[in-house]
């Protein structure tokens, strides 16, 4: 999920659990209707265009893809944080998303030496320098569709 289709989060679902919350079988708290998120077939979609019924892709922490079928859409005002990130090889570009300012919403980290499970920090505990998992991908982006173009997104 992100707020440009070139730099995606991996926002983990609201499964585990946690002194807030009790796990909730498969949630994703993705953020505003303006974010993007990817369908199969390589495209994007705005979270605003998602409805019951739409497949999405799914991805787990080791990046083992496949789709699932969205069950409703709930959009509510909450508290929002902007989390920005930039890539190690590329210190200029920003990479930002929206989230719902909850400790129940987190990233998925890259993993630390040999463990295989990846951490996932709330939102709520960032702190600069922290790592998370971004897929990065080509900057246009019409109807979905990756296209060669000139585009600047700020």
């Amino acid at each position: 999920v992100g707020s440009f289709a070139r730099g995606l989060y991996l926002v983990h679902s609201e499964c585990l659990e946690s002194n807030y919350i009790a796990s909730r079988p498969f949630r994703v708290n993705a953020g505003p209707v303006h974010a993007y998120v990817v369908i199969p077939g390589g495209k994007t979609s705005y979270l605003s265009e998602l409805q019951a019924g739409k497949e999405v892709l799914v991805v787990d922490q080791s990046g083992k893809q496949r789709t699932a079928i969205v069950g409703r859409v709930k959009i509510e005002k909450r508290p929002l944080i902007l989390v920005e990130a930039k890539n190690s090889s590329d210190n200029e570009t920003l990479y930002g998303i929206l989230l719902q300012n909850a400790e129940t919403v987190g990233l998925v980290c890259p993993s630390q030496g040999h463990e295989p499970i990846r951490r996932v920090i709330p939102v709520t505990s960032l702190k600069v320098g922290d790592e998370v998992l971004l897929r990065m991908q080509g900057e246009a982006r019409h109807t979905g569709i990756e296209i060669q173009e000139f585009i600047v997104e700020k």
